[in-house]
């Protein structure tokens, strides 16, 4: 399972939500990768006001800014249930 975290540089926000991510880092099973919306006008114009979001890469599920550890934790359990019931 991939996640994308969508956000920019010069972010204090976008920061502070990758520290969470690296605090988590081996404690939930799935890769994290930053994706930077500036690269993108539809991605400014869908995110420019909510970043940072994570996003499951597969089925596009977000959450939102602010989150924390257990935040992301229970986003990935309720993705890694949904993606088992799809199966």
């Amino acid at each position: 399972m991939s996640l994308i975290l969508l956000g920019t540089d010069a972010c204090h926000l976008c920061e502070q939500a990758q520290a969470v991510i690296m605090r988590l880092s081996g404690t939930i099973p799935c890769d994290v990768f930053l994706e930077d919306i500036a690269t993108s006008e539809a991605l400014v114009e869908q995110y420019g006001l909510r970043i940072p979001v994570l996003k499951s890469e597969t089925g596009g599920e977000e959450l939102d800014w602010p989150f924390d550890e257990q935040d992301v934790i229970n986003f990935v359990h309720q993705l890694m249930n949904v993606s088992e019931l799809s199966e």
